[in-house]
């Protein structure tokens, strides 16, 4: 059973309060202090950490752990305050989140959307947790946050790509910091037609879920609107390890260009394959054979060693940024666990901040006033420039990074350079855009 201070009269308040159409904003209403699912009662509030502890995507859950717990030490005023330094709002004092000491409890997602939901639901259900964050998969995110809005539970997306998180799986209790698959495509498009040109043939292989399938068709979309032909597009099973028969089939099709619509040890897998496959020594169509990698990571790049020398992709941030916000977040993290931050990591800091910021500004946890929150708000000092919530669909807007493999790295950190900053402008999209399609916000549920 949940934990929910609720009573049915409560509920029925609040409904009248409603019913009478009084124009109170959420956080002036009696359901800003209870009357929501899980409303903390006591001096702590839980929050709830859902990652990949074991799987595919273990090394970014890895990082998104340690990143919650430095952002819990800088909530509850330990460390060196990291980013709240930098935030441009001022909300947060380091005491807390309203006074409430914050504590956590975590879950495996073990990038299954099953085994994701059944955590979440444990977190929620036995431990009082009155927000989930995390996870490294979009099928994954896509069920944990269903789920949220179901229970009345806010749900602050870690590491998700897929167009559909914010397209048409969106919620209203759901809200996503990270980039998507569109604004990978839109934002790689005219630096590979600079390097590359606007004549290739390019060839996908694409992992065999949501996230996959909607980068492939924003990477497709793309390059086939400068002039690059799409000759293939081969599906491959996210458990797959060795790719080498999805390889072969590339150099008897005519391609010139291999994008690798793959993440953390998938990509790692068919990048090595497909090097060792000599297929970056080869020429077809009278041009050097290239690979891209829509969605780079520092782990993935660790993993994959000197392949990715010269390969473009995109990242949402990268350790190597110079604003303020991602100086402070780099020196804590740094200063606690020895090495820089990844992506993985940057964005689940900031997701938990933001979650704690709205509930200080709101002056409640309940998730309809967080969510009045979060619509709209705009922000600076968190890595990638300013950047807004928009209300629309719970998508984040920012700078995007387009990066490349180093060619001379110093250090085992030191693996991608940052070869483009792309402005939001030429990133952002309409609400209603054709790869968002289908779906609907919905409203905010405070569950109980």
């Amino acid at each position: 059973m949940s934990k929910t201070n609720v009573t049915r009269r409560g509920v029925l308040r609040t409904g009248a309060v409603a019913g009478a159409g009084l124009a109170l904003p959420t956080y002036l209403s009696a359901a800003g202090h209870e009357g929501f699912t899980n409303a903390p009662t006591g001096g702590t509030v839980t929050l709830g950490f859902n990652v990949p502890q074991t799987g595919p995507y273990a090394d970014e859950g890895a990082d998104e752990l340690r990143a919650y717990e430095l952002a819990v030490e800088h909530l509850n005023g330990g460390g060196d305050g990291g980013m709240m330094g930098t935030f441009s709002s001022k909300a947060l004092k380091g005491n807390g989140i309203l006074g409430k000491k914050v504590e956590y409890v975590t879950g495996d997602t073990q990038t299954k959307s099953d085994a994701a939901r059944a955590s979440a639901k444990s977190m929620i259900e036995k431990d009082g947790a009155v927000m989930i964050t995390g996870g490294s998969s979009s099928g994954v995110a896509v069920a944990v946050q269903a789920l949220c809005q179901e229970a009345g539970i806010i749900f602050m997306a870690g590491l998700t790509h897929s167009n559909d998180t914010t397209g048409k799986d969106k919620r209203a209790n759901g809200f996503r910091h990270f980039f998507n698959s569109y604004m990978s495509g839109a934002a790689l498009a005219p630096v590979l037609a600079a390097n590359y040109g606007t004549d290739r043939k390019a060839y996908h292989l694409t992992a065999d879920y949501n996230w996959g399938y909607t980068t492939e068709e924003a990477v497709k979309s793309s390059t086939e609107a400068m002039g690059w032909e799409t000759v293939a597009a081969v599906k491959t099973p996210l458990t797959q390890t060795d790719f080498s028969s999805y390889i072969a089939p590339v150099l008897q099709s005519g391609a010139d260009t291999l994008v690798l619509n793959h993440y953390g040890g998938n990509m790692v897998n068919s990048l090595t394959n497909a090097v060792q496959f000599g297929l970056r020594d080869k020429q077809v169509n009278g041009k050097d054979f290239q690979i891209i990698v829509p969605l780079y990571s520092r782990l993935m790049a660790k993993g994959a060693g000197a392949n990715v020398k010269g390969i473009f992709g995109s990242t949402n941030w990268h350790w190597s940024l110079q604003d303020e916000g991602s100086k402070a977040f780099v020196k804590s993290f740094g200063t606690k666990y020895g090495f820089p931050p990844s992506q993985a990591a940057h964005t689940c800091y900031v997701q938990t901040l933001l979650y704690a910021d709205a509930v200080e500004r709101a002056g409640s946890f309940a998730p309809c006033a967080v969510v009045e929150a979060l619509e709209g708000f705009e922000f600076d000092g968190l890595g990638n420039g300013k950047t807004l919530y928009r209300a629309e669909d719970h998508q984040c807007f920012k700078d995007v990074l387009v990066v490349k493999g180093k060619e001379n790295p110093t250090s085992e950190f030191d693996l991608l350079e940052i070869v483009e900053v792309t402005p939001v402008d030429q990133v952002t999209y309409a609400p209603d855009h054709p790869q968002f399609s289908g779906g609907a916000l919905g409203t905010c549920n405070n569950g109980a």
